[in-house]
């Protein structure tokens, strides 16, 4: 039995993400969808820096249409 053992080398390069340029979205579908997707990221962030850190926490987010999304954490 022939044991084959494969080395992947990347010649030290890393996956990394690409940074984002921070304009404003033409497209209002995508924008919309941009909101939602950040929005519930931040929400889970606020959420996890409440936990980890016995901090209270307050978060108020008002959409483009002035839709009111909250959060504050609870002892």
């Amino acid at each position: 039995m022939i044991n084959v053992y494969f080395k992947i080398h990347y010649q030290n390069k890393e996956m990394v993400r690409g940074k984002v340029e921070m304009k404003r979205i033409e497209n209002a579908t995508r924008r919309q969808v941009t909101f939602s997707k950040r929005r519930n990221g931040v929400m889970k962030k606020a959420y996890e820096l409440s936990v980890l850190c016995d901090a209270q926490v307050a978060l108020i987010i008002f959409s483009q249409k002035g839709n009111l999304f909250q959060f504050s954490s609870s002892r």
